[in-house]
Formats: structure tokens, C-alpha cells, sequence
């Protein structure tokens, strides 16, 4: 049994500004950047959306634009057409159904195209503060390398992660996992040499050591 609490002790010693690293000022915003972000990195959605969001920045404006508009606007992320579609349809949906205010459940967000679990919970936990683990993939990666969980899909990660982690520490350690994924426990060649919990990890007890 791994003592998560030490695990994730280390890693907030090790990133101490671990945070949501998407720019944004509303849960809107936040929203659609987080829909940007699916097969792209941060810094590029960032890039996209200082420009976007100078120009739209509400469901009622996205609502009104043409998906080829939109598609203009964010063609550098790629898959730029599904998102667009995504983005459109999610705000009419928004101005529709939530009186142009981002719905603050997950029931009601994974109602939104293109708005699954992981970005659902990316939204509750940044947006609102309300305590969520959204898995990407280096959460997925990270969790399961360590041995915190032993998953094949990240819907499975994440309810084994509320499991495992203390509630009050679900939020913030989905930014530990994702940092240390981007910066240490890469996906082709984890810096295991260097890493802070390699002692407390199996793949380095089982593959490296």
C-alpha cells in the first residue's frame, strides 16, 4: 500500500507553483481553452486564445459565430474543425439550457459537446474550487507508472485516485501529476535518476533499480 500523503508531499516540495497552467479569467474561458487543449499543448492554446479571447469571450458571442469562424481562429491547435463545432455547439447549449452561465456539475457539463469527465473536472476543480482529479494522460501515465493505481482506462484512474488520495488533496495533486509528468516522468524517457519519489515508485523499483 502506498502512503500517497509522502508521495505527494515530495512532489509539492518539488513544484511548489503547480497549478493550471491554461491561461484564463472566467469558467467560460477556461472552458474552451480546456476544449483546445485535447491533443495540443498548453503553450500553443495560450498563444490562441490571448487573441480569441480579446475578441469573444461568452457563450452568447462563440453562439453567434460560424463553425468556420471559429475554425479561423484556432486552426493552429489542431483538429480545429471537431473543436470548433464542439465550441459552438457547447455555447448555444450554455445560452440554451443554463441561462449563459457554465452549468457548476458534472452531470450538467458532461451534458456539453465535447465536454467529457476530464474536462468536466478541470472546470469544477479550477473554475468553481470544488474537489475533482481530471486525468489526462500523464496523470493516467504518472499514477500508474508510481503504482498509486493500477488502471487500464483514466476513467478507472480517476475513481481509484478519489480512492486513494485524500479528498482535501484531489485538485491540487492533479497539477503535481501533470507537472511531474511534463517535466520529469515523460512519457519516452522518465528522468528516474533525478526523480524525488523514485524509491516510493515501482516502475524505478521494477524496471530501472
Amino acid at each position: 500500500m502506498k502512503d500517497v500523503n509522502k508521495i505527494l508531499d515530495k512532489l509539492e516540495e518539488t513544484y511548489p507553483d503547480a497549478q493550471c497552467e491554461l491561461k484564463y479569467e472566467t469558467p467560460f474561458e477556461l472552458l474552451v481553452a480546456t476544449i483546445l487543449s485535447a491533443q495540443c499543448t498548453d503553450v500553443r492554446v495560450n498563444k490562441v486564445t490571448k487573441e480569441l479571447f480579446a475578441k469573444y469571450n461568452t457563450p452568447e458571442q462563440f453562439a453567434n459565430l460560424t463553425e468556420e469562424q471559429i475554425s479561423e481562429e484556432i486552426r493552429s491547435c489542431g483538429l480545429y474543425k471537431s473543436k470548433s463545432k464542439k465550441i459552438r455547439e457547447t455555447s448555444r447549449m450554455i445560452c440554451e439550457n443554463f441561462g449563459g452561465e457554465v452549468p457548476q456539475t458534472l452531470k450538467e457539463l458532461t451534458t456539453l459537446p465535447g465536454v467529457g469527465r476530464k474536462t468536466a473536472d478541470v472546470v469544477l476543480s479550477n473554475a468553481f474550487n470544488h474537489d475533482a482529479i481530471a486525468v489526462d494522460t500523464h496523470v493516467f501515465r504518472v499514477t500508474n507508472r508510481i503504482g498509486i493505481v493500477n488502471t487500464k482506462t483514466p476513467e478507472k484512474t480517476e475513481f481509484a485516485l478519489m480512492e486513494a488520495i485524500p479528498k482535501n488533496r484531489w485538485s491540487h495533486s492533479h497539477h503535481l501529476f501533470i507537472f511531474h509528468g511534463r517535466r520529469m516522468c515523460k512519457a519516452r524517457k522518465p528522468e528516474c535518476d533525478i526523480c524525488p519519489i523514485k524509491e516510493d515508485c515501482d516502475y524505478y523499483n521494477n524496471e530501472i533499480k
